[in-house]
């Protein structure tokens, strides 16, 4: 099909352009992660994706989520999935069930949920903590001036936070918000670095990501 094609096309376009930035920073493109963002995309639109060896894919809803990957984990077992939208408490118990990564952990209530249901499921995903670098009232993540504090009390609950992450303010030059995630990364002892997006990941790959979530620039307009 003619858009399957367009997709595949934009994928390999977004791929060659990951790599020539790691490259360029002296990286090894192995070591940046493309996570393909899904949300509002159905199972046909995603299918193209799946069969060009893409496994790591994230969606911003867990309902959403739940709907339409089953079928496609069955035939793809290796997939990995991420939630990088806003998570709700009463969400936790299918958020842990569910999804391999949970990269928006922002605050206490939300980490003693996902503690309690770890411990109750066996089910342990990995977990990022989102931090707000701009200081947006409007936007989910914890500030980065109580960021220490949060990732020391999600640690003192048993949770292992294995990364970070952040959405740079719409409209700012993201760079400095990249380079306070790393910088709040390196004195934390934490290695994933999830940010970049369609129209920044290059500069996310130049100052340290290892995770980059693309949507639109493989899979078109929402």
């Amino acid at each position: 099909m003619e858009k399957d094609q367009a997709v595949l096309a934009r994928l390999a376009e977004v791929k060659a352009r990951l790599a020539r930035a790691a490259r360029d920073g002296g990286r090894d493109p192995e070591g940046v992660t493309l996570v393909c963002v899904t949300k509002t995309f159905g199972p046909d639109e995603i299918r193209p994706v799946l069969q060009a060896g893409e496994r790591f894919f994230g969606e911003n809803r867990v309902q959403e989520a739940m709907r339409k990957w089953p079928e496609l984990r069955l035939a793809y077992p290796d997939i990995e999935l991420h939630l990088i939208g806003p998570l709700q408490s009463n969400k936790a118990r299918e958020a842990v069930e569910f999804f391999d990564v949970i990269e928006t952990v922002d605050r206490e209530k939300i980490a003693g949920a996902l503690a309690q249901e770890i411990a109750r499921s066996g089910r342990c995903p990995r977990l990022y903590v989102q931090v707000n670098t701009g200081s947006e009232p409007q936007k989910a993540g914890v500030v980065p001036e109580e960021a220490d504090g949060f990732i020391a009390y999600c640690r003192t609950l048993g949770l292992e936070v294995s990364g970070l992450m952040c959405i740079p303010p719409h409209g700012e030059q993201a760079s400095p918000h990249f380079a306070l995630l790393n910088k709040i990364a390196a004195r934390n002892g934490i290695a994933t670095l999830s940010m970049g997006m369609s129209s920044d990941f290059e500069i996310a790959i130049e100052l340290g990501a290892t995770h980059v979530r693309i949507g639109s620039a493989i899979f078109g307009a929402r």
